[in-house]
C-alpha cells in the first residue's frame, strides 16, 4: 500500500498532473492495491476534509483580499510607504517590502501579494532603473510576508490539521517573524542597493504630508487591527474574523474609496469563487492522502527514526526544517501542511516541543518553499506577470531565500521570537 502511494504520486508528479489530482489519484491507488478498505472511504475523506468550520474563514479572506484589491485601497498603500521609507538608499526596494508588510494584514496569501502589490512595485522599480530581474526577485520574497503575518491561510489549513494549536494562537505567533522577516528583506535591499548603486526615487517628504498619506492609507492599515482586535477581545472567533473582514471591505469599496460598482462586485466574488475552489479542492484530496500516512503509522516511524538520532528538541526541529524545506521545493504549501503535519506534529508531545513555536517553523519553512525552484508558486506567478525567464529570477532571488533561512534559524533558536505575542494572549502554554 504505501509503496504503490509512493510510486503513484511521484509517477504522477513527474507527467505534470496537477498537484490536487496527484493526491488524489495516489490515494485511490494505494486503496486499490490494499484491496481491504472500501473505496466508499474516499468521497468520505474528501468530505470530512472541508467539512470544518474553521476552514470557512479561507474563502472569506480570499474574497475579503479581492475586495480591497478592486477598491483602489493599493494605491493608498503605495503612496504612503513612499512617503515613508522611498527616500531612503535604495528606496524602492524598501516601499515594496513595507507594501507588502502591510498587505499581508489584508490577503494572507502569498500568491495574491505577488500578483498585486508585487506585480506594481516591480514594475515601478524596472522604471526607474533596477535590474528586471532583481525587481522581479524582491517582489517575489517580499510576497512570502503574506502568509507570516495575519491573517494567513496557511495558519487556518494548519490549525484545522493540528488540534494542539488555535488559529488565534497561529495568528499571534506570526507577527514577530513577519517582522523579522520584512526587516531581514529590508537589509537585503539595502545592502545590494548600495552594490550596484541603487538610489532613492523619491525625496524626503514632510511629517505633514505623510500624516496625509497615513490617513488615506487608514482604511487598509485598519483591517488586521479589527481581526486580531475582535479575535483578542471576544467580540468574535477565528473564523467569524474572517466574515467581518468581508463586510468591512466592502463598505470601503462602497463608501470610502467608492470604487466598487455591482458589476465589478459580480466580478470579484466569481473570481474569489474560482479561487476557492481550487484551494478547496487541493484540501479534499489533501486529506485523503494523509488519512492514508496515518494508517501506515507514518508518524511513528518518523518519530522513531528522530528519536535514535537525538533527543534534543532544537536538534528535532533542525532536522525536521531540512526535511520540510525539501518537500518545499517539490510541493505547494497547502497540499503540504495537510500532508506533512498530521505527520510531524507529534513529535511535540514526544519531544517537549511548544506546539506554536513548531507549527511556526513549518509555516517559516513551507513559505520559503514559495520562491525556490523547482516548484515555487510564487516565482512562477512573478515569472508570468514579469515575462522574464524563470531560471533568471531564480538566481536573482537566492540572497533573498538565504535571508529568509536566516530568519528560520532565528526562529528555531529562540522560541520567543514565536511565543511572546501568543504568551501576552495566553495562546502559548
Amino acid at each position: 500500500m504505501g509503496i504503490a502511494l509512493l510510486l503513484g504520486f511521484l509517477v504522477m508528479m513527474a507527467i505534470g498532473v496537477p498537484i490536487a489530482f496527484v493526491m488524489g489519484g495516489a490515494g485511490m491507488l494505494a486503496l486499490v492495491v490494499e484491496g481491504k478498505l472500501s473505496l466508499l472511504s474516499v468521497p468520505q475523506r474528501f468530505f470530512n476534509g472541508i467539512n470544518s468550520f474553521p476552514l470557512m474563514a479561507v474563502p472569506f479572506f480570499i474574497l475579503a483580499a479581492d475586495l480591497m484589491s478592486a477598491s483602489a485601497i493599493t494605491s493608498a498603500i503605495l503612496r504612503f510607504t513612499n512617503n515613508m521609507v522611498g527616500h531612503i538608499r535604495g528606496g524602492l526596494g524598501h516601499v515594496n517590502v513595507l507594501t507588502n508588510m502591510i498587505f499581508a494584514g489584508i490577503s494572507g496569501s502569498a500568491l495574491a501579494d505577488a500578483a498585486g502589490p508585487g506585480a506594481i512595485m516591480m514594475r515601478m522599480m524596472q522604471r526607474v532603473g533596477y535590474d528586471p530581474h532583481y525587481s522581479a526577485a524582491l517582489s517575489a520574497a517580499t510576497a512570502t510576508i503574506g502568509p507570516i503575518i495575519p491573517p494567513s491561510i496557511v495558519m487556518v489549513i494548519y490549525a484545522i490539521s493540528d488540534s494542539r494549536v488555535t488559529v488565534a494562537g497561529l495568528f499571534m505567533a506570526g507577527i514577530l517573524p513577519g517582522i523579522l522577516m520584512g526587516a531581514a528583506l529590508a537589509i537585503t535591499n539595502h545592502i545590494i542597493s548600495i552594490r550596484r548603486g541603487y538610489k532613492f526615487a523619491q525625496k524626503k517628504v514632510s511629517w505633514a504630508e505623510r500624516g496625509r498619506s497615513l490617513w488615506k492609507a487608514m482604511p487598509a492599515l485598519l483591517m488586521p487591527v479589527i481581526i486580531i482586535g475582535g479575535i483578542l477581545s471576544g467580540v468574535f472567533t477565528s473564523t467569524e474574523s474572517a466574515a467581518v473582514a468581508v463586510v468591512y471591505a466592502l463598505l470601503v469599496g462602497l463608501f470610502v474609496t467608492r470604487a466598487l460598482t455591482p458589476s465589478l462586485i459580480a466580478k470579484v466574488f466569481l473570481q474569489s469563487s474560482l479561487v476557492t475552489s481550487g484551494a478547496l479542492l487541493v484540501v479534499a484530496m489533501a486529506s485523503l492522502f494523509a488519512w492514508i500516512l496515518t494508517i501506515l503509522q507514518l508518524p511513528q516511524d518518523v518519530a522513531r527514526a528522530i528519536s535514535e538520532v537525538t533527543t534534543s528538541p532544537i536538534l528535532v526541529l533542525f532536522i525536521v526544517a531540512i526535511f520540510v524545506l525539501i518537500c518545499g521545493f517539490f510541493i505547494d504549501t497547502l497540499p503540504a501542511v495537510i500532508i506533512l503535519v498530521p505527520v510531524l506534529a507529534p513529535l511535540t508531545d514526544q519531544f517537549g516541543i511548544n506546539p506554536l513555536h513548531f507549527a511556526m517553523a513549518i509555516v517559516l519553512n513551507l513559505t520559503i518553499g514559495l520562491i525556490t525552484p523547482p516548484v515555487g508558486g510564487v516565482l512562477f506567478v512573478i515569472t508570468s506577470v514579469s515575462r522574464l525567464k524563470f531560471e533568471s529570477i531564480a538566481r536573482a532571488i537566492m540572497p533573498f531565500v538565504l535571508a529568509e533561512v536566516l530568519v528560520l534559524v532565528l526562529v528555531i533558536l529562540f522560541p520567543a521570537i514565536s511565543l511572546m505575542v501568543p504568551g501576552w494572549f495566553g495562546f502559548a502554554r
